[in-house]
């Protein structure tokens, strides 16, 4: 499996790898029950600290992309399919997005935000309480007076 990062990009190296990865299951490249190279062996192929590498994995562990067990190495687990299920929908929303003209940070906070709304429309239902570390919004005290 091939891991790109670019160093010069202002993306942390961890992400880079994590985003390729999930690239390559949402691509069909990668498909459940595959093992990736050890954290070890990324980091040494793509010259870069072992806890980066392992930051990474953790990452995509938490995402349930990936089975992390000593003696097994990481593999993907089954959400493998369901990503593989959104990558057209993904790819024709870029799309979409870029015809219309809207920046990928907006389209990535749209998307955020859109993830959590509960079924009812409302932000922040009980599974997304204090999910991230934005603030609710506040008005100014010129908004107010």
């Amino acid at each position: 499996m091939l891991i790109r990062i670019d160093p010069s990009r202002d993306v942390p190296l961890w992400e880079q790898i994590a985003a390729s990865v999930r690239s390559a299951v949402a691509g069909g490249r990668l498909r459940a029950g595959d093992r990736l190279p050890s954290a070890r062996e990324v980091a040494d192929a793509l010259d870069l600290n072992l806890h980066t590498a392992l930051h990474a994995y953790q990452h995509l562990r938490d995402e349930g992309v990936i089975d992390l067990r000593r003696g097994r190495g990481a593999v993907v687990t089954d959400a493998a399919a369901a990503l593989r299920e959104l990558h057209d929908d993904v790819l024709a929303l870029a799309q979409r997005a870029r015809d219309l003209g809207i920046a990928p940070g907006a389209l990535a906070s749209l998307l955020v935000d859109a993830n959590a709304r509960t079924p009812d429309g409302v932000i922040g239902g009980p599974d997304n309480l204090a999910s991230d570390s934005r603030d609710a919004y506040r008005p100014s005290e010129e908004e107010t007076s």
